[in-house]
């Protein structure tokens, strides 16, 4: 049976191991998260494999990520931080690292300078025994090109169905670059263009029988991760009743998929 995950600290009010413990009781076996501190980093690491839960991917900062395709020392120190991810990956032993390409609605045009970097942090991950994946924004030529520069094995797709919703209604990535997915981000949003808010499936407006089939036809076969929060709407939950009625969301999009 194919794993279930969920992002670490969806909600509030647990320290690292109670979260680890009860969304691993409420029956998630996966987890990712954002950098951390270094040695918080590794005792999550260390969590997981207490309580039986796959670290499986690190989420590279991403607030900065156009300076990338910049001159300069602000592109410099943000490839800094996307190398710091990958060392965190192997601090917490989780095997992919997920990177965005652009952000917003004007990122800057593909350069030559953002080419170098990239092409740099891909050989830092190979050199580590990472993987990096690239996760779809709102730009198409930012990740098309990626995927025809880079055809190794250590990039792969991160395939996220709840920008498709809200970034880019009628666009579909998965039949572009399905081939080389290797992770998901999974999560709800409204019918408001351009609004994220990362609800727990079936609480929104996304066609989870589009994303269903489309993983079930795809081939792959790795976890269904959610990545949700949105205090506004899940702020006064319990947060082991958020455990609970999130673990049935991706319960209930397993059984879509797989029939199990």
């Amino acid at each position: 049976m194919r794993k279930i995950g969920i992002n670490l600290h969806a909600v509030q009010g647990l320290t690292d191991e109670e979260y680890i413990r009860e969304m691993a009781a409420a029956g998630f076996s996966a987890m990712f998260s954002g950098v951390l501190e270094d040695a918080r980093q590794a005792a999550a690491g260390e969590l997981c494999a207490r309580y039986g839960v796959a670290y499986e991917t690190i989420h590279a900062p991403f607030n900065t990520i156009n300076n990338m395709w910049l001159s300069g020392e602000d592109g410099e120190a943000t490839y800094r931080d996307l190398t710091h991810t990958i060392d965190n990956c192997v601090l917490a032993g989780a095997p992919i690292a997920i990177v965005h390409l652009s952000s917003g609605m004007k990122p800057p045009s593909i350069t030559d300078t953002g080419r170098e970097r990239f092409a740099r942090l891909v050989e830092y991950t190979e050199q580590k025994n990472v993987k990096i994946a690239f996760e779809n924004q709102r730009m198409l030529a930012n990740i098309a090109w990626a995927f025809e520069t880079f055809l190794q094995d250590s990039v792969g797709f991160c395939w996220d169905c709840g920008h498709e919703f809200c970034f880019t209604p009628g666009r579909h990535y998965m039949p572009l670059f399905g081939s080389r997915l290797i992770c998901t981000h999974i999560h709800d949003n409204t019918t408001v263009f351009n609004e994220d808010s990362h609800l727990i499936p079936f609480d929104g407006a996304g066609d989870f029988a589009y994303v269903a089939e489309t993983l079930r036809t795809s081939g792959y076969s790795g976890s269904l991760m959610l990545e949700i929060g949105n205090r506004e709407r899940y702020g006064t939950m319990d947060p082991l009743a958020f455990l609970e009625k999130a673990a049935a969301a991706a319960g209930k999009l397993r059984q879509m998929t797989d029939g199990t």
